[in-house]
């Protein structure tokens, strides 16, 4: 089937350049007249010629087609006609700027995602790239140019090409282009020759894009050796883990390890989070570093994956060993002095234990670079409350603790701060349990040991009890905070799991597709507390059939998204790559295409993360089992794309 879908998918080619102003455009245009004069269907999708008198003469006698306005802010604008250059289907299309940003309101929110429809559609596509837009270069092209690329295309997009051009002059030659304003106008021109196109960056970025451009062929070369069953020199046993942490260094190591990928011809390559058995619901900025890191990572053609493990270093090297990955690369903060010398930071640890594998480790940006927050910000930001409450038990053990020493001699009243302890930190979490263990230190030492009312200590005695009170405080703290985020944790995976048995048994039940269609709304409101719709197809058109709390008519925005799904069985809606700015997102499952479409809304964004990594693929699963809802059944419109096993087509939305 994989052979029959490439067979019938148009070819990509994309002119590469180091930078604007190299002929890019110039020389597609030139290349696609010669096609034309040769018989070929040539239309112009979008061609963005800047001024430039020379691209502009190419275009004469050229089928161009019409843009499609979009109303944007007041103002509009003019993009790509992707609906019209489909139904237009010429055998070749010349696309412009690869990596450029539609408005929107546009189907897409790129237009390589564009180019990858018309793909899909049969249509031969040509268009321009500059190396400084691929993701993974990002930090790369920032260290060299200081300018950080806004609009990217993942280097997937780019590894698919079916041939990539390089337009190479030099460097000499651009800034002379641009000297007698062939590439800018001469105040803008100027400025650039001393900012971005300085010798010595254009110079850089040449090698990038020579550098890439070698890299796809090889990999290309690779690629039809083995279809051939040829033998080659290509490194088939290395692999590489990524680990990344939810912090501002996550998305630089996923390009890292996108780079070190390609430096090992295409080496697989795997990003991983290791959690500590604790719920994940930090800081929202935080989490939504990692989230973005992984969907980065799935991007570049990484396999993503959340581990769990107490310890780091051991489950990050029993996953390399069980993978049998050769290289791992890690991130290194800003490590205290104390960690460093002793040997406690996680580099130091993992360089320690590791064993048969390579560690790459990637240090934290420079000083000139954004510093994250101090982690007791963090704290102040994520609520007092708990903090509050903490230091509310010490208090209550202070004043027990002043009274018995009121009224007996030698009372061990280091045991009632302890208890005060144990309740913040199993009550109310690890970080509440370490505040209230250094609170009651202070205040052990300041009211209860020799001299009083004093923080100095009187005798080593004193001092050898009060740094045992403090190693146990903290330790009860640790081990008590915990044991109830674990236990938290093992509560909200029972709960996903009853709750998807609860589902399985409501679907089964069911004795009609419209009471299966129900219970689907029903639990997945009970399971996310979100707003849900079930849509059927019926007579060729999607239909609300269910909802909860209660059936809601989509508007035009989010039925497009809907209509997009059940006739391609791709994501689409809130949080996808085809119509993002709907608030319904819509997700396929296994099975054919013109089935039930599952959405819910978008409005649920505390637990949202949490689901989409956990809940929603079990959900996902269980119904996409064929004995799990069999009332749901696929009810093409177009027999030809459907098989006819029972619940093989269904649509799930979860953003």
């Amino acid at each position: 089937m994989a052979e029959t879908q490439k067979a019938h998918r148009g070819k990509l080619k994309v002119f590469l350049g180091m930078a604007p102003g190299v002929g890019k455009t110039y020389e597609m245009l030139r290349q696609a007249r010669r096609r034309k004069m040769d018989g070929l269907d040539v239309v112009i999708g979008l061609v963005e010629t800047h001024g430039r008198k020379e691209t502009e003469s190419l275009l004469r006698g050229m089928d161009v087609l019409p843009r499609r306005p979009i109303e944007h802010r007041g103002r509009t604008l003019l993009e790509f006609d992707i609906d019209g250059a489909i139904a237009r289907r010429p055998e070749l299309l010349i696309v412009d700027e690869y990596a450029h940003t539609n408005a929107s309101g546009s189907r897409h929110p790129k237009r390589w995602q564009d180019v990858e429809e018309l793909l899909a559609a049969g249509i031969d596509v040509w268009t321009t790239l500059n190396v400084q837009h691929l993701e993974s270069l990002v930090d790369v092209v920032l260290k060299i140019t200081g300018v950080r690329q806004r609009e990217t295309v993942p280097d997937g997009a780019l590894s698919r090409a079916d041939d990539i051009e390089v337009i190479d002059i030099t460097p000499a030659e651009l800034r002379e282009r641009m000297a007698a304003g062939k590439v800018y106008v001469p105040e803008t021109a100027r400025l650039a020759a001393d900012n971005f196109f300085k010798p010595e960056n254009l110079t850089a970025l040449r090698e990038l894009a020579l550098r890439r451009a070698a890299q796809t062929v090889d990999d290309q070369l690779n690629a039809a050796m083995r279809v051939k069953g040829l033998e080659g020199p290509w490194a088939a046993g290395d692999r590489i883990l990524v680990l990344v942490a939810d912090d501002g260094m996550s998305s630089a190591l996923v390009r890292q390890g996108r780079r070190l990928s390609d430096t090992m011809k295409d080496a697989p390559w795997i990003v991983a989070h290791i959690t500590r058995g604790r719920s994940e619901d930090g800081e929202a900025g935080t989490t939504s570093k990692l989230t973005d890191a992984l969907k980065l990572a799935e991007q570049l053609g990484a396999t993503t994956v959340v581990l769990n493990g107490a310890d780091l270093v051991a489950t990050a090297l029993a996953y390399a060993g069980q993978n049998n990955v050769t290289q791992i690369v890690i991130g290194k903060g800003r490590d205290s002095r104390l960690r460093e010398v002793f040997g406690l930071s996680l580099a130091a640890e993992l360089l320690r234990a590791a064993r048969g594998v390579s560690i790459h480790v990637v240090t934290e940006p420079g000083e000139n670079q954004v510093r994250e927050r101090r982690p007791w910000l963090q704290i102040l930001k994520r609520g007092w409350a708990p903090y509050a409450i903490g230091l509310g038990y010490v208090g209550v053990a202070t004043a027990l603790a002043y009274a018995l020493d009121l009224q007996f001699e030698r009372a061990d009243l280091g045991m009632i701060f302890l208890a005060a302890i144990l309740a913040a930190a199993v009550v109310h979490g690890l970080a509440p349990g370490m505040v209230a263990a250094v609170c009651a230190f202070a205040i052990y030492n300041f009211l209860f040991l020799n001299p009083r009312y004093s923080f100095a200590i009187g005798s080593p005695t004193d001092l050898l009890t009060l740094m045992v009170f403090l190693a146990v405080a903290l330790a009860t703290g640790i081990l008590a905070g915990r044991s109830r985020d674990r236990a938290r944790e093992a509560q909200r995976r029972a709960s996903d799991v009853t709750s998807l048995l609860v589902a399985t048994r409501a679907f089964s039940r069911a004795p009609t597709k419209a009471d299966a269609a129900r219970a689907l709304a029903e639990q997945t409101t009970a399971a996310t507390g979100a707003k849900s719709i079930v849509l059927l197809p019926e007579g060729g058109e999607l239909v609300t059939v269910a909802g909860a709390p209660e059936a809601q008519e989509l508007g035009p925005g989010a039925m497009a998204a809907a209509r997009w799904t059940w006739e391609r069985g791709e994501p689409a809606g809130h949080n996808t790559g085809t119509l993002p700015q709907s608030n319904w997102s819509f997700r396929p499952l296994r099975g054919c295409r013109t089935g039930p479409v599952w959405s819910v809304s978008s409005g649920w964004r505390q637990c949202r993360d949490r689901i989409r990594k956990s809940f929603l693929p079990r959900w996902r699963m269980v119904a996409a089992l064929p004995s799990s809802v069999p009332n749901l059944r696929c009810m093409p419109s177009r027999p030809r794309r459907c098989g006819a096993r029972i619940g093989s087509g269904r649509r799930c939305s979860i953003p």
